[in-house]
C-alpha cells in the first residue's frame, strides 16, 4: 500500500481575546490507502479540530499551518472550489450527529442521490439506483420502500446509515468518521462498526476513525494514534499500543475502561485535569497528571521512535 494522506507539523490555533488557542500543535501522521486509522483521546485533546482542517472547514477565524498532503496534492492553500471538488467526492466526513448532516425536509434517497449527481455525470434514474445499492448495502430494510421516507421516521441508527451511505456514494479514497456512533445504543453500534469495516475492506477506501472509546478502536484499526491536548503523544499498530502502551497518558485510558477494572472497586481515573489551551508552554503537557514526571519533562518532550512506534515521552513506559 502506498500513502495516501501525510501531515506534517500541523498547527491549529484560534485568536480569542485571552490569547491563541492552540487547538492543534506540530501534529504528523500518514495514513495509507485501505488503511483503518484510529484517532483516540479525551473531549477537547482536538480531534474534530484536526478532522475539520483536514476538510477545510474550519471557521475564519482559525490560523492554519504545516502540511497535508492527499495524494501528490497539497491540500491547505487550494481555492475553495477546488476543496469542494473534493469533498464528497474523493474525501468524505461522517459527523457524530446525523441530524446535522441530513436536510429534515428532503427525502433521505433523493440525498444520497444528489451527491452522486454533484459529483458524477449521470442521469437521475442512475443515481437513484446507485443510492438504492448503497442503501441496502448499509443495512436500510426494505430500501427502495424507504427512499422517500424524510429523516424523521427512521430511528437514530437508520440516520445514521443514510450518512454514512451518502459519505460513500461517490467511492471516496478517504472517509475522515468524527465519533459516528457514540450517541447510538450499543447493538447498533456494533451493527454499523461491522458495516464501516465490511465496506472499507471492499471498497479499498481508508478511514479515520476518530473516537474516545478505546473499545471501538482495538476492534476496528490498524494503526492508531493517541491525542493529548492537540498533541500526539503516541502512535503505532492499534495491537501494540493497546497491549502495551510506553505513554503514561495511554496507560491511564486503558486503565480506566471500566472492563478492565475490578467489581466491587473504585474505577481507575487519570488525576487531574485537562490544561488550558491557553497557556501549555514548552514542558510537557502531561506532566502535572502524570505519576511517572521527573525534572526533564519540564522541557519541550519529542517524539522519539521506538521499535515500529512513536512516543512523545522523555520518561516512557518500559
Amino acid at each position: 500500500m502506498s500513502d495516501l494522506l501525510t501531515l506534517a507539523h500541523v498547527d491549529v490555533g484560534f485568536a480569542t481575546d485571552e490569547g491563541t488557542v492552540s487547538a492543534v500543535s506540530d501534529v504528523s501522521l500518514t495514513v495509507e490507502e485501505g488503511e483503518i486509522f484510529g484517532l483516540v483521546g479525551e473531549s477537547g485533546c482536538g480531534k474534530t479540530t484536526l478532522a475539520m482542517a483536514l476538510m477545510g472547514l474550519l471557521p475564519a477565524t482559525a490560523s492554519v499551518a504545516g502540511s497535508v498532503r492527499f495524494g501528490e496534492r497539497e491540500l491547505f492553500g487550494l481555492a475553495d472550489e477546488e476543496l469542494r471538488q473534493l469533498r464528497g467526492d474523493r474525501i468524505s466526513m461522517i459527523f457524530q450527529d446525523p441530524m446535522t448532516s441530513l436536510d429534515p425536509t428532503f427525502p433521505i434517497g433523493a440525498q444520497v442521490a444528489e451527491t452522486i449527481t454533484a459529483h458524477r455525470d449521470v442521469s437521475k434514474h442512475a443515481a437513484r439506483e446507485r443510492a438504492l445499492g448503497l442503501l441496502a448495502d448499509v443495512g436500510i430494510p426494505e430500501a427502495e420502500r424507504r427512499y422517500d421516507d424524510p429523516p424523521h421516521r427512521l430511528s437514530g441508527g437508520m440516520r445514521q446509515r443514510v450518512v454514512i451511505a451518502t459519505a460513500l456514494a461517490n467511492e471516496p479514497s478517504l472517509v475522515l468518521a468524527d465519533e459516528p456512533t457514540t450517541a447510538l445504543d450499543v447493538t447498533i453500534q456494533g451493527q454499523i462498526l461491522h458495516e464501516m469495516q465490511r465496506l472499507s475492506r471492499e471498497s479499498g477506501t481508508a478511514l479515520i476513525w476518530i473516537t474516545h472509546d478505546l473499545s471501538v478502536i482495538a476492534g476496528l484499526a490498524d494503526e492508531v494514534c493517541v491525542m493529548y491536548a492537540g498533541r500526539i503523544v503516541e502512535s503505532g499498530g492499534v495491537d501494540e499500543v493497546l497491549d502495551t502502551p510506553m505513554h503514561p497518558y495511554t496507560r491511564g485510558l486503558l486503565d480506566s475502561v471500566p472492563s478492565r477494572n475490578t467489581p466491587g472497586r473504585p474505577l481507575s481515573q487519570i488525576r487531574g485535569m485537562t490544561p488550558s489551551l491557553l497557556a501549555l508552554g514548552e514542558a510537557c503537557a502531561f506532566r502535572e497528571r502524570c505519576a511517572r514526571a521527573i525534572d526533564a519533562c519540564r522541557a519541550a518532550p519529542v517524539t522519539q521512535s521506538i521499535g515500529t512506534r512513536g512516543v512523545r515521552c522523555v520518561n516512557p513506559l518500559a
